[in-house]
């Protein structure tokens, strides 16, 4: 069979095998060209601290050792900023022998600065499901900036599967980007496809957004709702330049537009970690269609979600921060993003998540 990630139908055809279950049946909302939506289930557990299962040992023995308090999301509960929880998904899987699976944060989940990360019985990595796993998915949750109200059904992460490896090597991504650019400007091909930060933009001197240390609850329901001042400074310059203070978090956007072919999808991952004490990307999934067939075919640019580590870090315009890993569909999507599946981000900006305002 075809190596690469599967499109929706696939994933249908998953649901209907039995490889994909849940006691509430999958909606076809939760279907994306390249991955599944995952929903919380009931119940959260507040832990003492993250973990892993581990080889041999299920997640619900690990906490008989670390779980503080059960708590009830069916009408609704809030989830307290640096505190970190465990919440049974309602999907499960029995993948099949030559089928594995990634997970990741969904962009306004990323945007919320909600350390969301998938873990399974038996596991020894974050997000990541080996071939032929059959058993349950737990989200681990931990919101860092601002308090979250959830209730059951809510999707904050997303599951790729794929067979087989079907990343580009440099010279497939130089030769995709011959056929087709990939990117606005000069491709920088090293390990995958670079991208760099905007902080001098073409209008104004709004570059970004810092998290404000001090606010109220996030309904996650609410789109639209929160006014963005009330969560968020701006941050102005003519420079070109920002200086990053530790432990805050950010959203920027790069200075590319990027493509992502209806044949192909990608995945964020960080630059390198010699090149700053920051962190770029939280949710990191680009569909099949990102980007293509925008206006002037100039692509979409991608948000950037960063944390500052250990020390103040001067970022500059232009700055690689991160780099995008093509990897080939096992077949084309039935839909793109954006087409007609109420893509949020399809040719944006620089854009907070969907839940706030700008006025």
């Amino acid at each position: 069979m075809t190596p690469g990630i599967l499109p929706d139908s696939a994933l249908r055809a998953m649901i209907a095998r039995g490889e994909i279950l849940a006691p509430v049946p999958v909606g076809e909302a939760q279907i994306q060209p390249a991955s599944l939506d995952l929903r919380l289930g009931d119940v959260a557990y507040r832990v003492r601290a993250s973990f892993l299962a581990g080889k041999a040992t299920r997640v619900a023995d690990k906490l008989d050792d670390f779980g503080m308090h059960r708590m009830d999301l069916k009408g609704g509960a809030v989830l307290e900023k640096g505190c970190v929880y465990l919440v049974p998904l309602m999907e499960s899987l029995a993948l099949p022998e030559d089928v594995s699976a990634v997970a990741n944060a969904k962009s306004s989940t990323g945007r919320l600065d909600l350390l969301t990360r998938v873990i399974i019985d038996g596991g020894t990595e974050f997000d990541h499901v080996p071939a032929g796993y059959t058993g349950p998915l737990y989200a681990e949750i931990c919101p860092r900036s601002f308090s979250v109200l959830v209730r059951p059904g809510m999707r904050l992460n997303q599951i790729r599967f794929r067979r087989g490896d079907a990343v580009l090597s440099d010279a497939e991504l130089s030769a995709l980007n011959a056929r087709e650019p990939l990117v606005s400007g000069e491709a920088l091909i090293d390990d995958g496809l670079g991208f760099s930060v905007d902080l001098n933009p073409a209008a104004g001197d709004l570059v970004g957004y810092r998290a404000k240390p001090h606010t109220g609850v996030i309904d996650l329901e609410k789109i639209g709702h929160y006014r963005a001042r009330d969560f968020w400074e701006e941050l102005r310059t003519r420079e070109g330049r920002i200086i990053l203070d530790p432990g805050a978090f950010y959203i920027l956007v790069s200075r590319e537009a990027v493509t992502i072919p209806p044949d192909y999808a990608a995945e964020m991952a960080p630059y390198i970690a010699m090149v700053g004490e920051f962190r770029v990307h939280y949710a990191g999934f680009f569909d099949p269609g990102f980007g293509h067939g925008t206006a002037g075919g100039a692509g979409s640019r991608g948000v950037l979600e960063v944390r500052c580590h250990e020390a103040p870090f001067v970022l500059e315009h232009g700055q690689v921060v991160g780099r995008l890993l093509y990897e080939r569909m096992a077949a084309r999507p039935d839909r793109l993003y954006g087409a007609g599946i109420a893509s949020n981000y399809q040719g944006q900006g620089l854009k907070l998540a969907k839940n706030f305002r700008t006025e």
